[in-house]
C-alpha cells in the first residue's frame, strides 16, 4: 500500500489479510462502529460479532486495493473476495487518535 494510508488503518487492512479478529476489532475505539452497507454495529462485541459471522469468519480478502479518496476519512476500493460476498466495495474509515472510529462499507 502507500504512505497515504494512515496507521490505523493499515492495522486494520493487515488484521484483515491475517484474517485476525481480534486485531480487527482492536484497530477501533470503545465506541467505533461498522456501517455495512445501512446496518450498523458498534462497539467491539458487535464488531466482533458481525466480523465473525460475516468478514473475518468467511476468509475475506482484500486484492487490487486502491485509494479511491485521501485524507480523512480515507476512501479505499478493494476488490472483495472470501466465503462470503464477492465483489468490488468501497470502504471508508474515519480515524481519530490513531484509533478507527468507523468503517463503512458501500458499493
Amino acid at each position: 500500500m502507500s504512505n497515504d494510508i494512515p496507521a490505523a488503518v493499515q492495522r486494520a487492512l493487515d488484521a484483515i489479510d491475517q484474517l485476525d479478529a481480534d486485531a480487527f476489532v482492536a484497530a477501533f475505539h470503545t465506541d467505533g462502529y461498522v456501517d455495512d452497507w445501512g446496518r450498523k454495529f458498534q462497539g467491539p462485541d458487535r464488531i466482533r460479532s458481525w466480523s465473525d459471522a460475516e468478514f473475518i469468519g468467511k476468509k475475506v480478502t482484500f486484492a487490487a486495493t486502491s485509494v479511491a479518496t485521501a485524507g480523512n476519512p480515507i476512501t479505499l476500493l478493494t476488490q472483495v473476495g472470501g466465503d462470503g460476498f464477492n465483489g468490488p466495495s468501497h470502504f471508508t474509515f474515519d480515524v481519530q487518535d490513531d484509533r478507527l472510529a468507523s468503517m463503512t462499507i458501500t458499493a
